[in-house]
């Protein structure tokens, strides 16, 4: 069995937050799958511009708990600012579905954590 790679575990937080983006209306503008560049996504709604930052959190890690990023986020809002964007954070918990003490393994499955957007 292959243990889901860091780069792999952050594509597949992108694609949930992604899909949640599109069905809200979203517009994309800009898409960053690199791991440690932020923001992920840079949308347009409503003529608004928004800036995602998308982080995948393993288990025992709480997505609810944005203080560990706070600098970054705090980073990102700043430079939001000088483009009038609103800044996001959407965190994405993913945990083996069979025994949560052991990795996400390709091709099995998982489980999701995810509340949506938390506004920065």
């Amino acid at each position: 069995m292959q243990p889901l790679t860091e780069q792999e575990l952050h594509n597949l937080a992108m694609n949930i937050v992604g899909k949640q983006l599109e069905a809200d209306g979203f517009e994309f503008l800009s898409v960053n799958s690199e791991l440690k560049k932020n923001p992920q996504f840079v949308c347009l709604k409503d003529k608004k511009l928004h800036f995602v930052v998308v982080k995948s959190i393993g288990y025992p890690g709480d997505p609810k708990d944005i203080e560990f990023y706070k600098a970054d986020l705090n980073k990102m809002k700043e430079h939001a600012l000088k483009f009038e964007a609103d800044t996001f954070y959407a965190a994405v918990g993913l945990v083996n579905a069979s025994d949560y003490n052991l990795p996400v393994y390709l091709n099995q499955e998982y489980i999701v954590d995810y509340d949506g957007l938390i506004k920065i």
